[in-house]
């Protein structure tokens, strides 16, 4: 694999929602049992960012033991039983005096402090939840589960260990359930629904032999596929030679072999990757944006995964379905230019006809059947209740998505609309018409209603639809899609086939499109930071998308106080995951005497908000705890405030900190909200309005397709008219040659009509 071109299943991985991450007592811990703490901040200021990209993380700790070891030899000084503990003794299995359940729960209450501490330091809740073999029975493991999913909703992280203080592998625990905590992370990503499961470990990966021969390779992926000297080549496990002690040399390594190797099996997650949690990156590169560096560590791939057979071809030189995303781009691309011919009368009936399929009963039970398909499947997933209410439908909205496609059918035409006039000479007369981009694809949300509203505009605007919506929305993506062909196909009585707008289901699919850049004119990702940094890395077409959604409410010193709390706290709290919340509050220093600050800061923490100081608010002692950044994206309910001695001074901290999304100033002041609507380099900049009326639903675009924060193109919410382009028409009365205009015959006039 290039290193510019992750393969498949790294590129899904990073798509991951839900990660278990394990951290053995090799990466918690330093060889005297004292705490790494080092290690141990990399391990929590990672997993702090896959929370900011809206991920959920569930953490298997190990480290009570070896942490509690030496608390208790500081505590027997001069005992007996010190040389026992210094030999390890007490740690086996047959020793007389056994002080290993002592160790665990004086360890295990010292490395909740030191994680406790660090995670609050950023704003995040962790909890801690020990188990033993009864937790997995069948009459507990509901409760359990129940636990996990509830704390997942509430943003809080389960860190997870081994009740060694009960069970302290001493019989307790049953193998077949778990020996370990490699096993009980295994056991943990299958019960909780994760999509992948990391195993950090104190060596880079799987080796195909003991590292210490000569020409030790780090095998990429481990069941499927292993490292030779030609590359990855097709293999089983037990190809895959094995040392006296493990695959690395050091016991362990085969325990964390079966342990990935059992969480990726039928029921179990995607991906478990084996790495070194020494790498202080090893987190990010495995599960964070892509930053054009090769991938780390070895792969476990589940054989259910939807893109393994495709991979699988891909890898062994058999190309299988590769051209299958061409054909659809084609395809979507042929019939856009049938339907642009045919007029916008012929448009607009397709229109109304997907309109009046959205009212009809018998479609619309249709598609409330798949929904309930998809949210079954979600609960048993664990998808936290955010994301439940964003993929769940109700006859109410798809009456609502009726009414708006209704309106965007009946729109005037967007095509063929004259731009601009120029008279090149007399009689030769230059026209800027408005004509559709070509292919899109969008790759969007688990909102599945967004299907309906996306294809709507690309109809409206004459252009062809890859679309690709999440996973967890399949079932009611498919029942929607089947409903706009059915719809396309009748209102132009077969003209127009279906493949005008075509779904992709699978991961592979999309990175195979990604390479198209002959077929697709324009990707349009709709979803985090990390999803637009991965298709902007790794593509040649035009994306337009928003980086980030670091959005500012500036409150001046003028600013009325009940506009300003009820501005500020709806630009969190409406929906705190949006890219359009406010992610940073300013304000006016004086804001800090005339009781401004107060109010706001209030009604912020009653609201459930909270507050996190910049430099400046913390010397001035209105915040408790820092912010990390001056330009972070929480997507939750926390928020940045700062104060600022000027409005000059916040337009400056705006266009140095922000994204370019959206910005708002609270003020009475008429020239300072002009200068902030003039100074503020953003997309959108707004006066005494919440920040959450960036959407294109509110701008009266009837939908849109998503939000750019590009200069170039298209800007702020992206509607019909973001999906044009334009082309030159030159007529001539008579005839014209430049030939002509080189003499005296011919006269350049440019004279503009319009």
């Amino acid at each position: 694999m290039s290193q510019s071109d992750p393969s498949p299943p790294r590129a899904a991985l990073r798509s991951s929602h839900r990660v278990l991450i394990k951290a053995g007592t090799s990466v918690v811990t330093s060889p005297n049992g004292y705490p790494s703490l080092t290690r141990l901040a990399s391990l929590v200021e990672q997993i702090a960012e896959l929370k900011a990209e809206g991920k959920q993380v569930i953490l298997v700790s190990s480290g009570a033991v070896g942490m509690g070891r030496h608390l208790l030899l500081r505590q027997m000084q001069g005992l007996t039983t010190v040389s026992e503990l210094q030999k390890g003794s007490v740690l086996g299995s047959g020793a007389t005096k056994n002080y290993s359940s002592s160790c665990a729960a004086a360890g295990q209450f010292h490395l909740m402090s030191v994680y406790n501490t660090m995670f609050e330091n950023l704003g995040l809740v962790a909890s801690q939840i020990l188990l033993t073999q009864n937790s997995f029975e069948p009459h507990t493991l509901p409760n359990l589960s129940d636990t996990i999913e509830k704390l997942l909703s509430l943003n809080i992280i389960p860190i997870i260990n081994e009740n060694d203080a009960v069970s302290s592998n001493q019989g307790w625990t049953n193998a077949s359930v778990f020996s370990d905590n490699d096993s009980l992370a295994s056991v943990c990503s299958k019960s909780f629904g994760c999509d992948a499961c990391l195993l950090l470990t104190d060596v880079d990966g799987v080796y195909d032999k003991p590292p210490d021969q000569k020409g030790a390779k780090v095998l990429p992926f481990f069941e499927t596929f292993v490292c030779g000297e030609s590359g990855l080549t097709k293999s089983k496990s037990s190809d895959v030679l094995i040392g006296e002690k493990s695959l690395h040399g050091r016991g362990g390594m085969q325990a964390k072999i079966d342990a990935a190797a059992s969480s990726v099996e039928e029921g179990g997650c995607d991906f478990c990757l084996i790495t070194s949690g020494l790498d202080f990156d090893s987190i990010r590169d495995a599960c964070g944006v892509y930053d054009g560096k090769k991938s780390k560590g070895t792969l476990f791939v589940n054989q259910n995964w939807e893109g393994y057979q495709k991979f699988v071809q891909s890898e062994n030189g058999d190309e299988g379905d590769v051209d299958e995303g061409r054909t659809k781009a084609v395809a979507a691309r042929d019939e856009a230019r049938k339907l642009t011919a045919l007029g916008k009368e012929v448009r607009e009936k397709v229109l109304l006809k997907i309109s009046e399929a959205l009212a009809d009963e018998a479609i619309v039970e249709k598609v409330m059947a798949a929904n309930k398909v998809d949210l079954e499947n979600a609960v048993k997933q664990g998808l936290d209740s955010q994301l439940l209410n964003r993929l769940k439908l109700t006859p109410a909205k798809l009456a609502t998505l009726s009414t708006g496609i209704k309106q965007i059918g009946e729109s005037e035409d967007p095509l063929g609309v004259v731009k601009s006039v120029t008279e090149l000479a007399s009689g030769l007369d230059l026209q800027e018409v408005s004509c559709p981009i070509g292919v899109l694809m969008i790759i969007f949300e688990s909102r599945p209603d967004s299907l309906p509203q996306i294809a709507s505009l690309a109809i409206a605007s004459g252009n062809g639809l890859l679309l690709k919506g999440g996973r967890e929305a399949k079932e009611s993506n498919k029942a929607l899609h089947t409903l706009i062909g059915d719809a396309v196909e009748s209102a132009t009585n077969g003209l127009v086939k279906r493949d005008i707008v075509a779904l992709i289901e699978s991961r592979s699919e999309i990175s195979q499109l990604l390479k198209l850049d002959d077929c697709v004119d324009l990707v349009i990702p709709r979803g985090g930071n990390a999803l637009v940094q991965h298709i902007k890395s790794n593509t040649k077409i035009p994306v337009l998308g928003h980086a980030d959604g670091v959005c500012h409410v500036y409150i001046d010193s003028t600013a009325n106080v009940e506009k300003a709390t009820k501005i500020v706290v709806d630009a969190k709290t409406d929906y705190p995951s949006a890219c359009n919340a406010v992610e940073t509050v300013l304000l006016h220093s004086s804001t800090l005497t005339n009781g401004l600050c107060n109010a706001v800061l209030k009604s912020l923490r009653l609201a459930g908000v909270k507050i996190l100081g910049g430099p400046r608010a913390m010397s001035e002692g209105i915040c408790d705890v820092p912010s990390s950044s001056n330009k972070y994206e929480y997507g939750d309910l926390r928020v940045q405030v700062e104060i600022v001695s000027s409005t000059p001074e916040a337009i400056s901290w705006v266009n140095k900190y922000g994204s370019g999304h959206t910005e708002t100033i609270v003020t009475e002041d008429s020239t300072n909200a002009e200068l902030w609507l003039n100074g503020c380099d953003s997309a959108c900049v707004f006066h005494n309005a919440s920040t959450r009326f960036a959407d294109g639903f509110r701008f009266g675009m009837g939908a849109e397709v998503g939000i750019s924060t590009g200069r170039i193109h298209a800007r702020g919410p992206c509607g019909v008219k973001s999906l044009l382009t334009t082309k030159w028409i030159l007529r001539s009365e008579d005839f014209d040659t430049v030939e002509r205009f080189k003499g005296e015959e011919r006269v350049y006039t440019h004279v503009v009509k319009k």
